[in-house]
């Protein structure tokens, strides 16, 4: 018997290797200059990197007469481009512990969640080879107003719970980062911190449900 009929997963820092801070600085600075922004303040640059919320995009492309939606499409274009690249290369790569998800017990449906964009997402299962692991995946739409989607929100483990059937209550979701953790609870789902190297000295505030170390440490929690 299973403690859980589904779990979620996120993607970056949980199912593959996190993006370097410097590529998505680089990918910001590049979309600025692609709206005719040649040095953007590198304050600005730093806040859209550590996640905007809807308002502070507004806010920085006031200060350069610039328009949030069109400023908006150019760095998801670039952010996006930076890390099929990296994938593609090598550079970034999946977690080997990623085949204890094969090894879960075959009555538990999973599915992934993440901030990232969708069709990053949708390449990162294609691309290594994850796609008969997950029943359904979300990543946000490439729009300003996916910010306000975006995880803490829960709107997106909701989405992915009602395809899988599934009631809050069955189901855990593992994470690798605070708004995670708050996601979770706003959905009513019990909750997991893998805390990976990137992640090992991080302080929540809040409290999940477990901490793993890695995937390897999932199996006991599902079976109970």
């Amino acid at each position: 018997m299973t403690a859980y009929d589904a779990v979620l997963f996120d993607s970056d820092g949980v199912l593959v290797e996190p993006p370097p801070v410097e590529t998505q600085s680089e990918a910001t600075r590049a979309a600025f200059r692609a709206v005719g922004v040649d040095e953007p303040d590198r304050q600005h640059v730093d806040a859209i990197v550590s996640g905007a919320t809807r308002d502070e995009l507004h806010e920085i492309c006031a200060v350069y007469d610039l328009e949030p939606e069109s400023f908006w499409k150019a760095r998801e274009r670039y952010d996006e481009d930076s890390q099929f690249v990296e994938f593609r290369d090598g550079t970034r790569g999946r977690y080997d512990d990623v085949a204890a998800v094969a090894d879960l017990p075959a009555e538990i449906d999973c599915g992934v969640v993440s901030n990232n964009h969708h069709t990053t997402i949708e390449f990162v299962l294609e691309h290594f080879g994850l796609e008969s692991l997950f029943e359904t995946h979300y990543g946000r739409e490439m729009t300003v107003e996916s910010l306000r989607l975006k995880k803490p929100n829960a709107h997106y483990l909701e989405r992915a719970l009602e395809d899988l059937a599934a009631s809050p209550e069955s189901a855990l979701y593992v994470g690798d980062s605070e708004s995670d953790i708050v996601a979770a609870e706003r959905a009513g789902l019990e909750s997991t911190f893998v805390r990976r190297s990137h992640c090992y000295g991080v302080d929540l505030e809040v409290t999940p449900t477990y901490e793993i170390e890695d995937l390897n440490g999932l199996n006991r929690l599902v079976t109970g």
